[in-house]
């Protein structure tokens, strides 16, 4: 196997204490948070402008990477300047990588797919109720899909080392522990705040519970991959376990599920790809790892269980907080889909519109609810070209595992993607740019052979 399990050598434990120190910053200094959020970005725009051509792709997915799992942060402490800032900051990011190394031509697919979003922007110009602001219902529903298309264009085929891949998935996480010590400070009694099983804002830093988890399950993913690809002491073993305990039980008192479900999956798509591809000695030392971490998430989930008195089990059983059966699963998920599925009956060549369906609610219901799931909502607003889209989203990326099965990261970014469009829809950048990073060419360092140089004696 081509794989190693990586040093820790790019001061990945200074980078932790900032992080944790950022979250005491944000906490305690209110206005800190926009000048952390202006200080990132005008970092990584440094970054990208002043390195040399060689390195523009990776300097571009560090930035890119690092403003996605920060989103949610940013949003929750207001320091982004408006609130899809963080999705219009990918779209700068990869809008300038595209300037400086160009579009693969088999990247053809996401030309199509960005053209077959136009037509749903048309029939809302003329659909959208008049108390609707155009611009703003375009901008938030289209923010994320156009950055999916623009994020894929760039990063088609384009060829970055193993080692920049874990440093692209560590900056995912990284803002996760500033969120997770900022959320035990904001509310470091649990008890205190809980009154049912429904997802809580009060655990979730008074914010998007369902934001919070996703974004959470992602820092975990980050973690997870960390522990597994670039723990080789006990020290690191101990400190990583450490922060997955604790942001795994920040991600599950937020009584939100996505978020949890969605690490699951990726970190399991992620250790089986990498055990089945690691040598015999590897698959050891994966199992022995494994152990102790199934056995610290064990420890997190009865602790959580018993700082919830137990009502954290009654929300995963689906039962309310007197253990009745609460039927939907979904909580109300499904009701919203099939709406959305209405719609596309109704209009089924080119939809009802780009944003159509929450103002449709809104007329009907007098309830402004976003759709909380992608797929219904391009069938619904975009009708046959919703379709298309899908195909295209769903087809491409697996034709080009088929021709390149290098990536251990593969189906866990594609997993994200699909697993949060389908609870959350788009309205965060993240799964966005999992989708793309499921596009990279991703290289391995070859181990270096050593000869013996064998010197003639000269009698």
């Amino acid at each position: 196997m081509k794989n190693k399990f990586l040093k820790a050598n790019d001061n990945y434990v200074s980078q932790v204490v900032l992080h944790i120190l950022l979250g005491i910053l944000l906490y305690l200094f209110d206005p800190f948070a926009t000048v952390y959020f202006l200080i990132v970005v005008a970092y990584f725009l440094i970054k990208i402008f002043t390195s040399p051509d060689s390195k523009k792709v990776e300097e571009i997915l560090f930035a890119c990477a690092y403003i996605s799992g920060g989103e949610v942060l940013f949003r929750m402490t207001k320091g982004a300047i408006s609130y899809e800032a963080c999705k219009y900051l990918v779209i700068v990011f990869v809008i300038i990588g595209l300037f400086f190394k160009g579009v693969n031509y088999r990247a053809y697919p996401y030309f199509f797919y960005l053209i077959a979003l136009v037509p749903a922007i048309i029939v809302a110009s003329k659909t959208l109720g008049y108390q609707s602001d155009f611009r703003r219902s375009i901008a938030f529903v289209l923010s994320g899909p156009v950055c999916l298309g623009l994020a894929s264009l760039f990063t088609f085929d384009k060829k970055l080392t193993n080692e920049k891949m874990l440093k692209v998935i560590l900056y995912l996480g990284l803002p996760s522990i500033t969120m997770t010590t900022y959320l035990f400070l904001y509310n470091p009694s649990i008890k205190d705040t809980l009154s049912g099983t429904a997802s809580n804002a009060a655990t979730s830093g008074g914010f998007g519970p369902n934001q919070v988890s996703t974004a959470l399950g992602l820092g975990i993913f980050a973690i997870v991959v960390r522990l597994f690809m670039k723990s080789p002491t006990v020290f690191l073993k101990v400190l990583n376990l450490l922060i997955l305990g604790g942001m795994a039980f920040r991600a599950i008192i937020t009584f939100s599920r996505g978020g949890i479900y969605s690490a699951i999956i990726i970190s399991f798509a992620f250790l089986v790809i990498v055990f089945f591809k690691s040598s015999s000695k590897k698959k050891t030392n994966m199992v022995l790892t494994f152990i102790v971490f199934a056995l610290a998430i064990s420890v997190t989930w009865i602790i959580s269980s018993n700082q919830t008195s137990g009502l954290i089990d009654k929300r995963y059983a689906n039962e309310d907080s007197l253990g009745r059966d609460k039927g939907d699963i979904t909580t109300g998920r499904l009701d919203l889909f099939m709406e959305e599925m209405d719609g596309f009956l109704s209009s089924p060549f080119f939809g009802v519109g780009a944003s159509r369906i929450k103002d449709i609610r809104l007329e009907e219901k007098g309830l402004k609810v976003p759709s909380h799931n992608e797929v219904g909502r391009l069938l619904s607003e975009h009708g046959i070209l919703g379709i298309i889209i899908l195909l295209i989203l769903i087809i491409k990326p697996l034709a080009y595992r088929s021709s390149n099965k290098k990536s251990f990261y593969f189906y866990a970014f594609f997993g994200f993607w699909f697993a949060t469009i389908n609870h959350s829809g788009m309205r965060i950048a993240a799964p966005a740019f999992l989708y793309a990073l499921c596009l990279i060419n991703i290289t391995y360092e070859k181990n270096p052979v050593h000869r013996k140089q064998i010197t003639k004696q000269i009698k």
